[in-house]
């Protein structure tokens, strides 16, 4: 979108907030970028241009704006959308592979050569992997610097930075602050942060309709992993360099997000998946405006627009809780993952915790492959199910991280004895966040596609549901709605 420039100068004049993430606004007179909702009094055409990424506006010479703070817009719903090679390499950026592994590690995860991602990444974004990873940094930093009490020794080596001095020469340039100087402008009447705790907000573009997105992380909470308390939801997590814990609560504009974390290193990477797990990049004008030119869904999407898709902070948790709940109550397949948390889960080390509810992190499937399994108190069917499915995960063979290649883990799914259509696209839905993943052999889905006129049968409504794409997940999340759905409510306050 940011090649027309008559279409991002309207955004800009608009302030229109849809376009946040989309592209960057750069002021040439200023060499400031801003978000094209920025408060500020626009410039005139002739002095601004526009870039695909903070990360190319960063690298051009130009500075974050310190009023709408670009570097934090909502992330670009193309990632979210697509499947492609930018798509996976972006959604790896964003989990933090390039700090921990290298551009090489971010290419041999993909499988392409260091210089296919550099090459095709500059084209699409204006910025390579090592820049954009700079500006996730940045961002990192800065999000440490305002909400911790941490030194800057530890915040620049937490946020990824291999010196002190690249730390502070970096933040200078994108943010034109000294790290000391804006963490006194951040705390200018603010509260002081709480010790270990970071607390921070989720941007997203409205509207955002928080009913089935906290409605079925409550209904399917998994004890000692999960817990929905006080209007907030809490999870353990598992993280690269240590665990972690979080607390996301709904709020106007945004989601108050307060994370816990034994390594800080883990910051970005949590975030990321925070982010992912509610669906929070997500575009819904575009989504809502699709669907609602269906006469049968319009009803359903003006009662609650901005519906998400509620996924997962790990996709091979999420498989494995897929599996567990096949052909059973929503409340057995709860029993049956606790059982499993309790038995075999890590002991959560972070004292206290975000919820006194919080014990464990979910097994890996690697401890899950290694146990006898006549330790898994399943039945037979199923239980040979969740062996060859961790199996297949610790063993490399089904790859479900955020950098996977969706029709390709589609594929080994299909080949999963035990794994039929409503689990893999129950785990492409969730676990893969391909947003076109449609479950027309759901009771629920076809119950409500009954009432709405639907066809009922899951051929015919797939055959009607072409219409959808590529949006069929947010089709079923609203069509939950209609069949007055557990994870289409918002979830009680306890």
């Amino acid at each position: 979108m940011h090649t027309d420039f008559d279409r991002c100068v309207r955004a800009v004049r608009s302030k229109d907030a849809r376009f946040d993430g989309w592209f960057f606004t750069a002021v040439l007179t200023t060499r400031i970028y801003c978000r094209p909702s920025c408060p500020a009094v626009p410039p005139k055409d002739r002095n601004m241009t526009f870039y695909p990424s903070a990360a190319a506006a960063q690298q051009a010479g130009f500075r974050a704006c310190k009023r709408c703070r670009p570097d934090a817009s909502p992330g670009s719903p193309r990632w979210n959308e697509r499947a492609d090679l930018v798509a996976r390499a972006m959604r790896l950026i964003g989990d933090g592979t390039v700090d921990r592994e290298g551009v090489r590690g971010l290419a041999d995860r993909l499988g392409y050569s260091t210089r296919q991602i550099e090459r095709q990444l500059r084209a699409e974004l204006g910025a390579g992997p090592l820049a954009l990873a700079r500006a996730q940094r940045a961002q990192t930093a800065r999000v440490l610097i305002e909400t911790s009490a941490l030194p800057m020794s530890d915040v620049a080596f937490a946020a990824g930075f291999s010196s002190i001095r690249t730390f502070n020469e970096t933040v200078l340039e994108v943010f034109a602050l000294t790290p000391t100087d804006l963490r006194a402008r951040a705390s200018r009447g603010h509260a002081p942060a709480t010790p270990g705790t970071l607390t921070l907000r989720l941007p997203f573009r409205e509207p955002l309709c928080p009913d089935n997105l906290f409605g079925l992380l409550a209904a399917t909470a998994v004890p000692g992993v999960e817990e929905w308390r006080d209007g907030t939801y809490h999870r353990t997590l598992r993280l690269p360099y240590g665990q972690g814990t979080v607390a996301l609560r709904p709020r106007p504009g945004h989601v108050e997000c307060r994370l816990a974390l034994t390594d800080q290193r883990d910051l970005a990477g949590a975030i990321s998946r925070c982010r992912r797990l509610l669906d929070l990049d997500a575009d819904p004008e575009a989504v809502d405006g699709l669907l609602r030119a269906d006469p049968h869904l319009a009803p359903l999407v003006d009662k609650s627009p901005g519906r998400r898709v509620p996924r997962t902070v790990d996709a091979e948790e999420l498989a494995v809780r897929a599996v567990l709940g096949q052909q059973v109550s929503t409340a057995a397949a709860r029993t049956l993952a606790a059982r499993l948390v309790a038995a075999h889960g890590e002991p959560l080390a972070i004292p206290g915790g975000a919820g006194t509810g919080l014990t464990h992190l979910f097994p890996t499937a690697g401890a899950l492959a290694a146990l006898d399994p006549a330790a898994l108190a399943m039945p037979a069917g199923r239980r040979a199910t969740l062996v060859r499915t961790v199996g297949a995960l610790a063993g490399g063979e089904l790859a479900l991280g955020p950098g996977s290649d969706w029709a390709r883990a589609r594929a080994h799914l299909a080949e999963l004895p035990g794994i039929g259509p409503w689990t893999a696209e129950l785990i492409a839905m969730r676990g893969l966040g391909d947003p076109d993943a449609f479950l027309p052999t759901d009771l629920g889905v076809r119950r409500a596609a009954a009432r709405t006129g639907l066809p009922a049968t899951p051929a015919a409504l797939t055959r009607h549901a072409t219409a959808w794409r590529p949006w069929r997940a947010y089709a079923v999340q609203y069509l939950w709605s209609a069949d007055d759905h557990a994870a289409a409510r918002p979830p009680l306050t306890s």
